[in-house]
C-alpha cells in the first residue's frame, strides 16, 4: 500500500504558523494526503500567539489543528515571563494548547549560553506540570544534562521527545523515563543510521512520526520547504523498516499521539 493511499496520519510536531509559512494551502495539501492530524509548536509568544490563533480558526479544508505554547533553546535567552503568562492567560481562555514547549536543551548550535538553557528549560517543566500539559522536548548534543534536569524537575504525565537524533542507547533512556519518541524526516537520511535503530527499537505505542516542517524534508523531497503532508512519507518509511504496513504504523502512531497531547478521538 503507498503512503499516499493511507489514511490517518498523525504530524505530531509543525510549524506552519510561523510567519514563513503564511501560505496555509499546506494544510489543504496535508488533508487531501491522509492527514487528520496536526500539532502546531511554538518556539517564543510570538509563534505560540499564531499557532493557538491558527487552532482555533483553521482553514475550512484543515486537519484538525493542536496548539503548543514554549520557547525554543535557541530563544532561552529571552527568558520564560512572556511565554509563561502566555500559557496562563490560554489555560483560562476557551481554546487551551494541548502542550507546554517546545522546550529543551542545544549544545550544538549553542545559540543561548548553556546555563540559561538549563535554567528556561527547568522552568518550562515546571510550568507544564502546573498546567498538567504534555511536555514537548528538544534535545541536541545534551543528553545527559536533559535527563538531569528531569530528574530533578520530575515530569508532568506525559512528554515527547520530539525530532529524535539519537541512537538506540538514548532511546531507551527515554523510553526508560517514561517518554515518547517523536521521529522526523531525519530517520530517512542516508547519513542516520543511528536514528533508524532507534525507530526499531521503540515500541508502537510509544513512537510517534512528525515533519518539523517547514524544515528537515524527508527523502525524495530534501533540500525541498517541507509540510505536514509529507509525513506519509516518513511514517511508511518507518513502517518499512519495522516490517509493517503503512497503515498499521498510521493507526498506532495517530492513536500514541492522541494519548501523549490527550486529545479526544479523531
Amino acid at each position: 500500500m503507498s503512503s499516499s493511499a493511507v489514511q490517518g496520519w498523525f504530524d505530531s510536531h509543525c510549524h506552519v504558523q510561523d510567519p514563513y509559512e503564511a501560505d496555509l494551502s499546506v494544510l489543504t495539501r496535508a488533508a487531501e494526503a491522509g492527514v487528520t492530524d496536526v500539532v502546531c509548536v511554538g518556539t517564543d509568544a510570538s509563534s505560540s500567539a499564531a499557532a493557538l490563533a491558527l487552532a482555533t480558526t483553521p482553514p475550512a479544508t484543515a486537519p484538525r489543528v493542536w496548539a503548543t505554547v514554549g520557547l525554543h533553546p535557541h530563544e532561552a535567552s529571552r527568558g520564560v515571563d512572556e511565554v509563561a503568562r502566555l500559557v496562563a492567560s490560554a489555560m483560562a481562555g476557551e481554546h487551551r494548547p494541548v502542550a507546554l514547549g517546545e522546550c529543551g536543551l542545544d549544545y550544538y548550535y549553542e545559540h543561548s549560553p548553556r546555563e540559561i538553557q538549563r535554567e528556561v528549560f527547568a522552568a518550562q517543566v515546571a510550568l507544564a506540570i502546573e498546567h498538567d500539559l504534555t511536555l514537548v522536548i528538544h534535545a541536541r548534543a545534551a543528553w545527559d544534562d536533559l535527563f538531569d534536569i528531569l530528574a530533578a524537575e520530575g515530569l508532568p504525565d506525559r512528554a515527547v521527545l520530539h525530532c529524535f537524533t539519537g541512537g538506540p542507547q538514548e532511546a531507551r533512556r527515554c523510553l526508560d523515563a517514561g517518554l515518547y519518541v517523536s521521529f522526523s524526516g531525519i530517520v530517512t537520511f542516508k547519513n542516520a543510521p543511528e536514528v533508524r535503530a532507534a525507530a526499531d527499537l521503540v515500541p508502537l505505542d510509544r513512537l510517534l512520526v512528525e515533519t518539523d516542517s517547514p524544515f528537515l524534508a524527508p527523502v525524495p523531497h530534501r533540500g525541498a520547504r517541507n509540510e505536514p503532508a509529507f509525513v506519509a512519507v516518513v511514517g511508511s518509511f518507518v513502517a518499512e523498516l519495522k516490517g509493517l504496513d503503512p497503515a498499521e504504523l498510521a493507526a498506532s502512531s495517530g492513536r500514541a499521539a492522541v494519548a501523549a497531547f490527550a486529545l479526544p478521538p479523531n
